[in-house]
């Protein structure tokens, strides 16, 4: 299995308790910071790396992320992918109920343990660089000067703008921190509705176990590629 670090809890917990043997490996988080062609890169990287002998199938613990995957195929090595935008899909169990959500509740920031706890440090917190690197602002004077330095701050920062609400999803995994208060706190602090909202551990689960029903996976065969279909099943194959 081939995923994001932000579901490492979610993804280790379900390991742990399946029949197959699953080697899980994560990448760090942020990689679609980096744009379509680099994750892209990434991943497939990843995907080749995997010996096929060793392997019934590749899992791949990402959505569509900004198009991230489109293009990804495993040469040797039946590939799963499940039917998500991206992660907050896999965390809330449908890309149904992540529609419905959605739609229901537009300008929501969402959160939980992974986006907690893979995130950097407050004090290295700052613009992404093309390279998906963080510069502080301190950084920025010393490089661009001072004025330079607070435009760039500001225009990176802006993208709050397009929020208004703020859900922690609890995965309910047994002995996993409780965030919602930190959540809760920091919603307030920019004066957004707070919602701790209930997620749903199923689409992982059957990812990871073995039950690739078509509604909710897309299974490549070794060659075919991952294409971006837009519409209710997002993926498709080439």
């Amino acid at each position: 299995m081939i995923a994001c670090e932000i579901l490492f809890r979610e993804i280790s917990w379900c390991v742990s308790r399946s029949e197959n043997i699953v080697d899980a490996r994560f990448l760090r988080k942020g990689l679609h910071d980096l744009g379509e062609k680099e994750m892209a890169s990434a991943l497939q990287k990843e995907i080749d790396s995997v010996e096929a002998e060793r392997s019934e199938a590749i899992l791949l613990g990402y959505g569509l992320c900004n198009n991230g995957i489109r293009g990804l195929r495993s040469r040797r090595s039946k590939l799963v992918v499940p039917r998500a935008h991206d992660c907050i899909t896999l965390l809330l169990g449908s890309k149904e109920r992540y529609r419905q959500y959605f739609d229901a509740n537009p300008g929501t920031y969402f959160k939980s343990t992974g986006w907690i706890e893979r995130d950097v440090p407050a004090e290295q917190k700052g613009a992404h660089t093309q390279l998906g690197l963080m510069l502080t602002y301190e950084e920025y004077r010393k490089k661009y000067g001072e004025e330079n330095a607070k435009f760039l701050m500001e225009t990176m920062s802006s993208w709050e703008r397009n929020y208004s609400r703020m859900a922690y999803v609890d995965m309910g995994i047994p002995g996993s921190p409780d965030y919602s208060a930190d959540v809760k706190k920091e919603a307030a602090e920019k004066k957004w509705q707070f919602e701790n909202l209930k997620g749903d551990i199923g689409l992982i689960r059957k990812l990871i176990d073995g039950g690739w029903d078509n509604e909710d996976f897309l299974v490549l065969n070794p060659g075919e590629k991952i294409t971006a279909t837009y519409d209710d099943g997002i993926i498709s194959k080439a």
